[in-house]
């Protein structure tokens, strides 16, 4: 495990392979170890860089502080980007981590030369709502990680967890995940806390379609439709946009099918 200093903070991070660098973005939850099912077949042509973003593992947070933030997670990627080799890398985001990636393409396209986004979570406003019908993003995330959260701070960690997988993955989900994938969801519980007051904006057709870089959408055709709907609206606007959607696979694509994960991606990379 390797150390970047990035706004003050100390951000963790591993690196695996040669060539030009492919910089990995966790979700919720997650930290660089849930890249291991794909980290050998992503190396073997590239420089792969899976960071940790702040307060997840190995850093162990209470949840105080107000710096779990969407804008500071940005801030902190286009941070550490800058910090590598001083040349565009190709940037993979997954869920609240591909929502991440999506607005360091927005904000610092000279940063990166293609964006991979592995079912971009967030919500839409009215120009992308299929209803057109308005989200209220901080409203909707309260509702939903507020129960969550008080469960984290009472010391229900598995309670939470399963809370989550609930609404997250889908109706019995929680007996399903691997004991690794369930210790890493232990091990950034707390995490939640700050996810409730993330500040994280809705995604608008304008910035759909001001994105310039090249990009992939990866999916799982098991994906629950609440995230599928994010992004075949996002995946309509973005110019030139490319999908891939895996057969079988849900919302941890790379987990459920590694190889077809890495196949798609390669392929769009190499292009």
């Amino acid at each position: 495990m390797l150390r970047r200093r990035v706004n003050g903070y100390d951000m963790a991070y591993i690196e695996l392979g040669e060539g030009s660098p492919l910089v990995c973005v966790h979700g919720t939850l997650g930290d660089f170890r849930v890249w291991s099912p794909v980290l050998g077949p992503l190396s073997r042509r590239h420089r792969v860089v899976a960071l940790s973003l702040r307060h997840f593992f190995p850093e162990h947070w209470d949840g105080a502080g107000s710096d779990f933030t969407i804008a500071q997670h940005v801030a902190d990627v286009i941070g550490f980007i800058q910090a590598i080799d001083g040349r565009p890398v190709d940037l993979l985001g997954h869920s609240r981590g591909g929502h991440i990636a999506f607005r360091v393409a927005q904000q610092r396209p000279d940063l990166l030369r293609k964006l991979v986004l592995a079912d971009p979570n967030g919500h839409l406003d009215a120009t992308l709502s299929p209803d057109g019908t308005p989200s209220d993003p901080s409203g909707t995330t309260r509702r939903t990680y507020t129960p969550i959260a008080e469960r984290v701070s009472a010391g229900d960690i598995d309670g939470a967890l399963m809370m989550f997988s609930e609404v997250g993955v889908g109706p019995g989900s929680w007996r399903r995940i691997p004991a690794t994938v369930r210790q890493t969801w232990r091990d950034n519980a707390h995490t939640l806390l700050g996810q409730v007051n993330e500040q994280r904006p809705p995604f608008t057709r304008k910035d759909a379609e001001s994105i310039r870089v090249p990009t992939l959408f990866v999916s799982g055709t098991e994906t629950p439709d609440n995230t599928g709907r994010v992004l075949r609206a996002l995946t309509a606007h973005v110019p030139a946009a490319r999908v891939e959607m895996i057969s079988g696979a849900g919302h941890f694509m790379f987990e459920d099918d590694p190889v077809r994960f890495c196949a798609a991606v390669m392929r769009f990379l190499e292009e």
